[in-house]
């Protein structure tokens, strides 16, 4: 898998991400939210240079401009609840992009620390041939996203996989690493130190879906 930590060199994506982890402006969701969607429009910048680009030409009111523009088509499939607003930052650059959703979550099934992760709703074009990012605020355990890729994969062959995450810790790495193909991109905009015993990232930011839309039952 190829990992690309776009937060090594200092930029403003550090300063949105300091807003992230500060409980003090947590306090404000919709801030939050809006952190999260510039975080992904970063994001979305830094990976599209890594896409592969076709020749065009552009009729203008003077003349004819030769450039270029993305070859294949891209996918954005996020991941409910947490996702949705690095989702927009990420359709606000990718403005034509297709888009899916799927539900992940970690059931407790014996109401204590262990957990499976249940995948329960899917709304996704198909994404043979084309750029899939999938995306995700918080890489834990990685349990989820390998959940959803399989579900995902199971009969088309995207041309490309991306994996967006805004803050990852060492764990879910790894197990990316262990259950993705090899020609995966993992996209970080922050690594963190480890995982808790209750599986969540430490120092991280608390629960990202919590913070930007409200607490669930």
């Amino acid at each position: 898998m190829h990992i690309h930590y776009i937060s090594e060199k200092n930029s403003i994506l550090n300063h949105f991400l300091t807003q992230l982890r500060d409980v003090t402006i947590q306090k404000d969701s919709m801030r939050f939210r809006k952190n999260i969607e510039r975080i992904g429009e970063i994001m979305a910048y830094e990976l599209s240079k890594t896409l592969d680009y076709k020749d065009i030409s552009v009729q203008t009111p003077l003349g004819i401009k030769h450039t270029t523009t993305v070859a294949e088509p891209v996918v954005l499939c996020s991941i409910l609840r947490a996702g949705l607003a690095l989702h927009q930052g990420f359709m606000n650059f990718f403005d034509d992009a297709e888009n899916g959703f799927v539900s992940a979550y970690r059931h407790h099934y014996n109401n204590d620390d262990a957990f499976e992760i249940l995948v329960e709703y899917q709304a996704a074009p198909s994404f043979e041939g084309k750029n899939l990012i999938l995306i995700d605020p918080m890489l834990a355990t990685g349990q989820s996203l390998v959940a959803v890729l399989h579900k995902l994969h199971l009969e088309q062959k995207p041309k490309e996989i991306h994996i967006a995450v805004v803050i990852a810790a060492p764990e879910g790495i790894a197990y990316l690493e262990q259950n993705l193909p090899e020609n995966c991109h993992l996209w970080v905009a922050a690594l963190d130190e480890k995982l808790n015993e209750k599986n969540y990232i430490v120092p991280g930011l608390g629960d990202a879906g919590d913070l930007a839309y409200g607490s669930k039952l």
